[in-house]
């Protein structure tokens, strides 16, 4: 009999929430009446995160679960869920439990009025600080700004896709995963419910601001090739402001018989130009990183135990 839900939840350092997570998974899978599987993905945890979903899938043969030799990211957990899954239908949710599991039953049914993608809308951030919510919106709808690709804002990776946009998903071999663009990119049909996240109630986010900047720079240099256009238009104003200043000061000199004098102009003149070319060679070099990483051809995770 064939699998009709895959559910994935990525998990690091949440041996508090296991137990409850798995129980509101395996209650709303009941109640909406499916044939399912629970892969809770284990990604490098330094707790006892391992040693409760093996307890649990002891006694639960709905439980699978993928062991990573270290923490690979959050995005690699997803994917390595999506590679082993066999439902027809695949939920993504984070396994801090702020993505209520009850709200899978609204996708669930949205899924089966025509769309291949439905993901879940955050109406309210619960405990959250506003620095973080205003850079996350910010970093959407600049993201939506320059790129040809519409990603939907004020959303995570919590969402139902069904198997043929896994199976297309599957074949995108980037290294530094972004799934809620790439899945845009793949341009099937989607929809959307709306949803309050909730606060953490255990343990705390592992989700720090450095993370959230990598994971914008892998969001940014994998859809958008502006941040390069804009190194090269910087450079074009730059060169042309500084041919026009070359002009000024030989004119000065030899024409008006004028001498320019303090370093305060100079300094300027120095720090702008070396502002704008260290930023430029940044910025080649996010995309030329992006660009070794994928050469180099490694695989994204390394399992160290699984059930799957």
């Amino acid at each position: 009999m064939k699998t009709e839900l895959s559910i994935i939840a990525p998990l690091l350092n949440e041996e508090e929430n296991v137990y409850e997570l798995y129980n509101r998974l395996k209650k709303v899978c009941q109640k909406i009446n499916c044939s399912f599987e629970i892969i809770l993905v284990d990604d490098g945890s330094t707790d006892n995160t391992l040693q409760v979903i093996e307890k649990i899938s002891k006694e639960e043969s709905e439980l699978k679960y993928i062991s990573f030799s270290r923490n690979f990211g959050h995005q690699a957990a997803l994917f390595a869920g999506i590679q082993k899954s066999t439902g027809e239908n695949i939920i993504l949710i984070d396994g801090d439990l702020q993505d209520p599991p009850e709200e899978i039953e609204n996708l669930w049914h949205k899924i089966y009025q025509g769309n291949d993608v439905v993901y879940a809308k955050r109406k309210i951030r619960k405990g959250e600080s506003i620095l973080k919510k205003s850079t996350a919106a910010l970093f959407y709808r600049l993201l939506n700004s320059i790129t040809s690709i519409s990603i939907p804002v004020d959303t995570g990776d919590f969402r139902i896709i069904n198997r043929n946009v896994a199976n297309e998903l599957l074949k995108m071999k980037d290294h530094s995963k972004f799934l809620r663009g790439e899945i845009a990119w793949l341009g099937f049909k989607e929809s959307y419910i709306e949803y309050e996240r909730e606060s953490r109630k255990k343990g705390n986010s592992n989700f720090g601001y450095k993370k959230m900047l990598h994971f914008a720079i892998d969001g940014i240099t994998g859809f958008s090739n502006f941040p390069l256009k804009f190194a090269s238009i910087s450079g074009i104003l730059v060169s042309l402001i500084s041919f026009v200043m070359i002009v000024y000061v030989l004119m000065a000199k030899y024409v008006w018989h004028q001498t320019i004098t303090g370093w305060t102009s100079i300094m300027v003149t120095v720090l702008f130009l070396g502002g704008i070319q260290l930023l430029s060679i940044g910025i080649i070099g996010e995309y030329i990183s992006r660009i070794n990483d994928n050469v180099k051809q490694r695989q994204l995770y390394v399992i160290k135990k699984t059930n799957c």
